[in-house]
């Protein structure tokens, strides 16, 4: 089941697993790695290994707008798999659904919640318009990393070249 045997020593596989929540959740409420080696009684060091073990991505937290994404499934598979924090990206209809499914208040309300959420990330990639990339540096103040899928108004998905997106997302990596 869930035992294994090393040496003389039965060990529980569910008992570490619990541990490890433990030490990833009280890290991640903002406790250092000496408060919680503390507080459950392991080594500082140990809890450094196990946060690098599993780490996706140094740095602060990205956040990933585009729109209209012709390729959205493609984008957001490449942003998830470098750990992106926060990704949003519609297609030209879903953009269109949007804007016809509610109210002028609620939309306005959907914009201004998703620029207040941009603000708690360090750095923002933006994929879109010229306009919407002048309009979001002007109103964000963060980091907005651009990439520009051409003059005001698109009307049409266009395809986010895979490799371009792959490249910045490493060069984030650091």
């Amino acid at each position: 089941m869930g035992y294994t045997r090393i040496g003389e020593k039965l060990v529980s596989r569910e008992k570490i697993m619990r541990m490890v929540e433990k030490v990833l959740d009280r890290r991640s409420s903002g406790l250092s790695q000496q408060d919680v080696a503390d507080e459950l009684g392991l080594d500082r060091s140990f809890i450094s290994r196990l946060e690098t073990l599993g780490e996706l991505r140094k740095g602060g937290k990205i956040a990933l707008i585009g729109f209209p994404i012709g390729n959205k499934a493609e984008v957001a598979g490449i942003a998830e798999d470098f750990g992106v924090d926060h990704i949003y990206l519609l297609t030209e209809a879903e953009r269109w659904a949007l804007i016809r499914e509610k109210s002028g208040a609620d939309l306005l309300n959907e914009i201004m919640g998703l620029l207040t959420a941009l603000r708690s990330f360090d750095t923002v990639i933006l994929i879109g318009s010229d306009m919407r990339i002048k309009l979001a540096e002007a109103l964000v103040d963060k980091q907005i990393i651009p990439m520009y899928i051409g003059d005001s108004p698109i009307r049409e998905d266009k395809y986010i070249d895979p490799d371009e997106l792959r490249l910045l997302l490493q060069g984030l990596r650091g």
